[in-house]
């Protein structure tokens, strides 16, 4: 029986504000040490509170987890870690019931080799439809200029079966082999699984390593023609069958080519905005504005029905692939001076302990993050300044178990500690006795409090999910500047939000140039609090170190105008 979104709107992403977990990290409810679909059911009110209104969860199906869940083993159904199919009902049906979307992963670039199909294909003939759902060879020299993409980790993108007698192609782990995209079977079973979760109300799909669908003589293996059309036929089928669904590109490149992966509107709804995410933090570091707006100058417009994903950190490294060499020599300097704080191309660090644990960075990223064009996206445990532990293998730690409360486990299972699929972290300033949302929850003051309170204001206004952006250019490079305006044609009305933030770690003046805005009262949104009239002269402003404002723009009582 086919199932209906819980959206309303056609373009509900736009609004959305996203909440990234892990199933096995956020609650286990039976005390063997994983978490779980009935556990995650019991914290949905915790997230409701938050205010978030999507979950995106990281891949829930059956797995030997060598690659977190990314290597799957079958597509239409749940790890029995995580509980069973009913499980999962329930929870979509309990997500929904609280106006949350759920947004889910659809990894179908490669799959892991204990899947049925791989070892199936294993033993078929050369050349048979079993064998043919992946991507073989009988040497290693073909697309030899294809870059290895976990170069720390893989010498090759070929490995060798003794089974098969023949090579199999991975863009990843060896454990992962490729599909075979150029067989048409691959489609057929790719909509088939697609089409398992749409049927049941899963409301998006984040389609990871979509650009690796193909493989072409003398290319770079990606962002192939090919790929665009398999897209837009899995879109097709969603858009004739479905509605108000949604479709995320994980596409780890720069924004001109990102584009192409949104088509004319009729391929992925929503694409990350990789590239953004380093020249972030490396602004916050130099104090200087131009690697954000640089980059925001580089990113192309996109169809009207499409959207930015936006995040400061999630499940995987911090890539600095899209960065100079120079670039990424000082973000390695700056961000990671432990070596084991590094993975692949990229940081593997949370974000409270990538600034150093300071609260004002924090809120000061999170602004950024909640005000620039795109749809923001939380990874678990952020929300209260979660820490890592670099000491765990691949990316995993940053995977560590949510921290509840100052109790055994963190609050989050009662098994024995030694049982825990990570352990939880205990170092005196990020362990769960110090960093724990019950704790934030009884202290107004806490990150958890003001986070809330920011996602709540955020969600008042459809200006920083869909209005324009407009870089101010101020002398002072320190302050970062951008008016963010929305005509809503279906009220007739208009929002204009006046953005300013001090990249610096000391207090800064700023001069900004609103001419365009003359006579209109910046509102301060946070406090409700009128700033004087803007006139024809530059407006001045003093911000506190790594301060942010954000003024919406206000037409004045005519009891005020100044004279004509």
């Amino acid at each position: 029986m086919k199932k209906a979104g819980s959206a309303s709107d056609p373009l509900w992403y736009k609004d959305a504000i996203i909440y990234e977990l892990h199933v096995r990290a956020f609650q286990d409810s039976n005390g063997d040490g994983i978490g779980d679909f009935p556990g995650l059911i019991s914290r949905l009110d915790y997230l409701q509170d938050l205010g978030v209104t999507c979950l995106w969860l990281l891949p829930f199906y059956p797995s030997p987890l060598r690659d977190d869940g990314y290597d799957i083993a079958n597509y239409v159904d749940v790890n029995p870690s995580y509980g069973t199919l009913d499980d999962f009902r329930q929870f979509l049906d309990a997500a929904h019931s609280r106006g949350m979307q759920v947004l889910i992963e659809l990894v179908i670039n490669h799959t892991s080799d204990e899947h049925p199909w791989f070892q199936a294909a294993r033993l078929a003939p050369a050349g048979s439809p079993a064998r043919d759902l992946y991507v073989w060879s009988a040497d290693n020299q073909r697309y030899k200029n294809v870059p290895i993409i976990f170069s720390d980790t893989e010498k090759s993108n070929w490995a060798w079966d003794e089974v098969a007698g023949a090579y199999y192609w991975h863009r990843f782990f060896s454990h992962q082999p490729d599909l075979n995209f150029d067989n048409p079977a691959v489609i057929e079973e790719v909509l088939k699984a697609m089409r398992f979760w749409l049927d049941m109300g899963v409301d998006a799909l984040r389609m990871d390593a979509i650009a690796y669908l193909y493989e072409r003589d003398g290319t770079r293996c990606e962002n192939l023609p090919e790929t665009h059309a398999a897209i837009k036929t899995l879109r097709a089928a969603i858009d004739a069958d479905y509605t108000n669904r949604c479709v995320l590109a994980e596409v780890n490149q720069s924004p001109t080519d990102v584009r192409p992966y949104f088509g004319d509107g009729d391929e992925c709804h929503m694409a990350f905005h990789f590239p953004l995410m380093p020249r972030i933090y490396m602004a916050l570091r130099q104090e200087d504005r131009l690697p954000i707006t640089d980059i925001m100058a580089q990113t192309p417009a996109i169809p009207d029905n499409c959207q930015w994903g936006l995040f400061l950190r999630n499940h995987d490294e911090l890539t600095l692939e899209m960065v100079t060499a120079d670039e990424r020599d000082y973000m390695y300097l700056a961000y990671s001076a432990d070596p084991r704080m590094r993975i692949n191309v990229g940081i593997r660090r949370r974000l409270a302990p990538l600034v150093d644990n300071n609260r004002r960075r924090i809120e000061l990223l999170n602004s950024l993050l909640l005000s620039f064009p795109g749809t923001p996206i939380i990874y678990y445990g952020d929300e209260i300044g979660m820490g890592d532990n670099i000491y765990l293998g691949d990316r995993n730690g940053v995977r560590t178990p949510m921290q509840w409360n100052p109790d055994r486990n963190a609050g989050f299972s009662t098994a024995v500690p030694a049982r825990l699929y990570f352990p939880v972290i205990m170092d005196p300033i990020y362990g769960y006795q110090a960093i724990n949302v019950e704790a934030q929850l009884s202290d107004q003051s806490s990150l958890l409090h003001w986070t809330r309170n920011m996602v709540a204001l955020r969600k008042l206004f459809h200006v920083f999910g869909r209005g324009t952006l407009e870089f101010l250019s101020p002398d002072n490079r320190k302050i970062l500047a951008y008016i963010r305006h929305y005509e809503n044609p279906s009220h007739g009305s208009s929002e204009t939000v006046l953005c300013v933030a001090n990249l610096s770690r000391f207090a800064q003046p700023v001069s900004l140039n609103l001419n365009s805005f003359v006579g209109m009262i910046p509102v301060e949104l946070l406090g409700y609090v009128p700033f004087p009239p803007i006139t024809s002269q530059p407006y001045p402003l003093t911000l506190a170190p790594y301060s942010f404002l954000w003024l919406e723009l206000q037409p004045a009582p005519e009891s005020i105008l100044p004279p004509l």
